[in-house]
């Protein structure tokens, strides 16, 4: 099924959560010389118009990335992300937002390698054109992207970071998200992994982090971001999820320092809320 287009929902909250995790594990990936591949599974078109019928028809950028654009008092992290998301917009309007494949070329280094995958016909046709003008370090492809692991992993380099983010539109995602988790540790046991996965009345959603809990790792962080009370008459997305494989050891704490801004700016009720939960397999 291709109908989700990400361009009704760049610069929502769930973007915020996301792309706030991807950049602090690329960061701390930035620190070692060695250099390493990024494979985003759904990558979207990359880059994003705010003004576009699409974005104002949610209007969600605005109770996301809009609350946080003209602030001055951002922990230290979410300064940063958007310096990020500034290089962009350069006149200093919110015009753009750049979606997980710009931001990670942006922060990877000349040395390092990018490959994308996108299913979506017209997406891959923009993410294309966003790249046009890249050096050979990055590759865009028209794929499944939870398919394409089985050629990517291990990268050559044995250094590497995965990004899988898809829009679960159909419920037996969240099984083959699962699944790809399990197959890739396998193969791959010491990359680091980012499951998004979004906060919904929905039983596939709810038993996902559980399921990624038992894929096999022995060090995992999950992150999750509520924007508002999961009660009420509406049954949409009230939040979400990253669940990070082989986190850094740095992530932790900067979430802690950061989430609890990010829910009290994003509230849309009083149901606003996070957490950070982490495991470390003790070896002997």
């Amino acid at each position: 099924m291709l109908s989700y287009r990400h361009a009704y929902h760049a610069g929502s909250h769930a973007d915020i959560l996301k792309h706030l995790v991807l950049m602090l594990c690329l960061e701390h990936m930035n620190t070692k010389e060695k250099a390493y591949t990024v494979v985003d599974t759904h990558a979207g078109a990359g880059m994003y118009l705010l003004g576009t019928p699409q974005a104002r028809q949610t209007g969600e950028y605005a109770e996301g990335i809009g609350r946080l654009w003209a602030r001055t008092d951002l922990p230290a992290p979410l300064g940063r992300l958007l310096a990020v998301l500034g290089a962009v917009n350069g006149d200093g309007r919110l015009q753009r937002y750049p979606g997980s494949p710009w931001i990670a070329a942006h922060l990877a280094r000349p040395r390092d390698r990018l490959r994308f995958a996108e299913l979506h016909p017209t997406d891959h046709a923009l993410l294309r054109r966003t790249f046009a003008a890249q050096e050979p370090r990055v590759t865009v492809e028209r794929s499944d992207g939870l398919m394409l692991l089985k050629a990517a992993l291990p990268p050559p380099s044995k250094r590497g970071l995965v990004l899988i983010d898809p829009s679960y539109e159909m419920k037996n995602e969240y099984l083959k998200v699962a699944q790809a988790i399990k197959d890739a540790l396998q193969r791959f046991a010491t990359g680091t992994y980012l499951v998004w996965y979004p906060l919904l009345p929905l039983l596939e959603a709810s038993q996902l982090p559980q399921k990624l809990k038992k894929a096999g790792a022995g060090h995992w962080l999950q992150a999750t971001l509520q924007v508002r009370s999961p009660s009420g008459e509406s049954r949409g997305m009230r939040g979400s999820g990253m669940f990070v494989i082989n986190p850094p050891w740095t992530l932790a704490a900067q979430l802690e320092q950061t989430l609890p801004f990010l829910a009290n700016v994003l509230a849309q009720d009083a149901g606003a809320t996070w957490q950070v939960d982490s495991f470390e397999q003790k070896t002997a």
